[in-house]
């Protein structure tokens, strides 16, 4: 596995491979990487000929009071780790490589709508630095197809949704959730709950079951939802929303919507926890 710092190194390197026919596969990521990232990895290399997967704590991401300058960093064990699975090559490019004209200075891509909805509400501003740094990367790479994992739900819709208005020729893959043992979604975050706060975060993921049960059996959504909710609480969690949407393009569903997604995050500790669980309903004839 090489790895690369600069944006002109990294073309040079793609080129080579792309002069002998290769199919190039990206994995973005901000590293603390964990068995989630590593199937990421290793999709892409079921998928590609050679693999990129990047490490950078994008800053453009992160609001006022969030933990940009806490957030883990071990890129040592993230070498280590991709080098194991097969990784073809790590780009971690400096803050100033990918926005030489500073973080204000910087033009941004924004998905109107869905940006401002379920995590984008609560994180105002988030999801615009997710799209601008995936546009760079898709620019700077070029890669015939990029894997992003579905616990970032929304986050993959916007995703696919950008790539398809600018046209990005590139096949967006979405992996599913890989989980702990308990049901709880593995996250980088997770790392800040303590010993009590972990034996209680797989909570999110039996409420969403249970929830998903409820809907299957034809139980009213808001109804269902204001009961996730309060079942949140009770598990000792700050609950910041749980949403039923369809799986199509996380529209509010309709009464012949039977595709559904059940999404939702919550505060537990210093952690902010999402997840999300795709479900049907019966929709009558």
């Amino acid at each position: 596995m090489i790895t690369l710092h600069d944006i002109p190194a990294l073309r040079a390197q793609l080129a080579d491979w792309r002069r002998t026919g290769q199919r190039i596969g990206l994995v973005p990521t901000m590293g603390n990487l964990h068995a989630g990232h590593i199937a990421l990895v290793r999709a892409a290399l079921s998928r590609a000929n050679r693999v990129v997967t990047t490490v950078f704590v994008n800053p453009l991401q992160f609001g006022p009071g969030e933990d940009l300058d806490a957030y883990p960093r071990t890129l040592a064990e993230d070498a280590r780790r991709l080098k194991e699975a097969g990784n073809h090559c790590l780009f971690v490019p400096a803050e100033s490589e990918l926005y030489p004209r500073g973080r204000d200075g910087h033009t941004c891509v924004e998905v109107p709508g869905l940006s401002a909805e379920l995590c984008g509400a609560s994180r105002p501003g988030h999801f615009r630095g997710v799209t601008t740094v995936v546009a760079k990367l898709f620019n700077v790479v070029q890669p015939d197809v990029a894997v992003f994992g579905q616990k970032d739900y929304q986050q993959l819709m916007l995703i696919r949704r950008m790539a398809a208005d600018l046209d990005c020729p590139v096949e967006v893959v979405g992996e599913p959730t890989v989980r702990e043992p308990d049901g709880l979604a593995m996250s980088s975050r997770n790392g800040y709950l303590t010993a009590d706060e972990r034996a209680r975060a797989p909570a999110l993921h039996r409420v969403l079951v249970e929830a998903a049960e409820a809907i299957g059996a034809g139980r009213e959504l808001a109804r269902t939802e204001q009961r996730a909710m309060a079942a949140l609480a009770e598990a000792g969690m700050r609950p910041d929303y749980l949403s039923v949407r369809r799986q199509s393009d996380l529209g509010h569903p309709g009464p012949r919507d039977g595709a559904l997604v059940i999404l939702a995050a919550a505060h537990l500790g210093r952690a902010r926890l999402i997840d999300n669980l795709e479900c049907s309903r019966p929709t009558g004839p």
